[in-house]
């Protein structure tokens, strides 16, 4: 079915933003702006045949920032009558109220965008209710009729759409509108208290860039499979594989350090390496926003700056932080045009599609040299201290005897430090863009795995 036009129109919430902004500088406001978001969503949830949840949800929230001098308040409301001279009134008091912050303002007017891309997220075919219970159906009778497969976790099918407005008090006005697809399946295997779960998930902008329901299913079930009957291993430290979908959380760990925020409070353990070499020459990593139906694509950011593709590392070395005007006036440098937002606080810096180029080498070149190793599927719990460095996460995946994966090994912990992880990490020739952050296989040299 077609989303409704009403749902696409974002008119309404640009004139209601425009008004508050009006009336900001009506109340005495020396400047503002406003953050207008629009959510719509439809989810189902099948288990063991049966439709076991289904959801709609539709909302429409506007956020309000005003700045007195630098002193600077925020207020929200999902009520999108107009009541704006009252919104704007009560921001300006509490604004007057609050101490100072001199490096709180709007982007500088040069920074802003004036161009807003086409960049093609937005699908306007919703699936009805009912072709999404078909579709996680389908999930599950393919996580079926893998063998081993005794229980569901749950398939799930959703779609929606976001749309984000920002208006500010110097000009600018943007709007754009995305649509997000998904379809996962969680998948037992085994019984009693030898069950393995795992799961498969596949998420885009265009319902045609899905993956087959039929794929995603009996993925999820041959991995719960390959999961039964795991061992103990004995505390060493190896050669460590991450694969693609545990991969990204080194890129991850690296975008936390870099994030001008904690750059600027002191709480990042490579705040002094600014032009450093971290990795090995060659390892490139980016932040792209206007990557064409990127999951986090945005043509502008959360203050209205043009967006561009930065890349953090570029042959190993360190090259930018994650900017935005605030951290950016406080750490003496200029915005990169990551600014976040949401309607009911103050601009943040972060990534938005950000990955890692591939290598040169195959997953299973990679691998070929190993004779004892572990190969990473799965993490457990944050593990990764950005004040020190220091990392150690639960995990589970397989065993690496010469060169080959030989078994599931499930509740141990690896641990290293993230600067000695980077410095011998080399990356694989499997990137695929699945997620918000990317990253292909990985291999890192020297990690202590601890077993039993």
């Amino acid at each position: 079915m077609l989303a409704p036009a009403s749902l696409l129109d974002l008119t309404p919430l640009t004139d209601r933003a425009e008004r508050l902004v009006k009336a900001a500088r009506a109340a005495g406001a020396d400047s503002a702006d406003a953050v207008a978001l629009r959510t719509m969503s439809l989810g189902v949830e099948v288990r063991d045949g049966r439709v076991e949840e289904s959801e709609s949800s539709e909302g429409d929230d506007i956020g309000l920032r005003v700045l007195v001098g630098h002193r600077q308040a925020m207020v929200s409301t999902n009520d999108i009558s107009d009541n704006s001279a009252a919104l704007a009134q009560r921001a300006v008091a509490m604004a007057r109220a609050t101490p100072e912050d001199k490096f709180a303002g709007l982007a500088e007017p040069g920074m802003l965008a004036r161009d807003i891309p086409d960049l093609d997220l937005i699908d306007p075919k919703l699936p009805t209710v009912g072709e999404l219970e078909t579709q996680a159906q389908i999930l599950e009778e393919a996580a079926f009729s893998i063998q081993g497969v005794s229980k569901s976790g749950g398939a799930s099918a959703s779609a929606g759409i976001g749309g984000m407005v920002l208006v500010t008090s110097h000009g600018f006005r943007g709007a754009y509108i995305g649509s997000n697809h998904g379809l996962s399946m969680t998948a037992i295997a085994g019984d009693g208290i030898g069950m393995e779960r795992d799961y498969d998930y596949s998420s885009v902008r265009h319902a045609v860039d899905l993956e087959r329901p039929e794929d995603i299913g009996r993925r999820a079930g041959e991995r719960a499979v390959a999961r039964l009957n795991p061992r103990k291993v004995s505390t060493c430290k190896v050669s460590v594989l991450f694969d693609p979908r545990s991969a990204g959380s080194l890129v991850s760990h690296l975008a936390s350090a870099v994030n001008g925020a904690s750059v600027a409070r002191k709480t990042s353990f490579l705040r002094h390496k600014m032009g450093a070499k971290l990795f090995a020459d060659g390892i490139r990593i980016v932040d792209d926003p206007l990557r064409r139906r990127g999951l986090r694509s945005h043509p502008f950011d959360g203050e209205g700056v043009v967006c561009k593709k930065l890349a953090l590392i570029e042959d190993g070395v360190l090259r930018s932080w994650l900017l935005d005007s605030a951290t950016a006036r406080e750490l003496g440098l200029v915005t990169t045009g990551n600014a976040q937002r949401s309607g009911s606080s103050a601009t943040s810096p972060g990534s938005s599609n950000l990955y890692m180029e591939p290598g040169r080498l195959s997953p299973e070149q990679l691998i070929a040299d190993i004779a004892d190793g572990f190969y990473v599927t799965d993490l457990i719990g944050v593990g990764a201290n950005m004040i020190t460095g220091d990392y150690s996460r639960g995990a589970s995946g397989f065993w690496i005897e010469n060169g080959k994966r030989v078994y599931p090994v499930s509740e141990v912990t690896i641990a290293g430090h993230l600067t000695d992880m980077f410095r011998t990490l080399t990356p694989a020739n499997d990137l695929s863009f699945r997620y918000g952050i990317n990253a292909p296989t990985l291999r890192v040299e020297g990690l202590t795995v601890a077993g039993q």
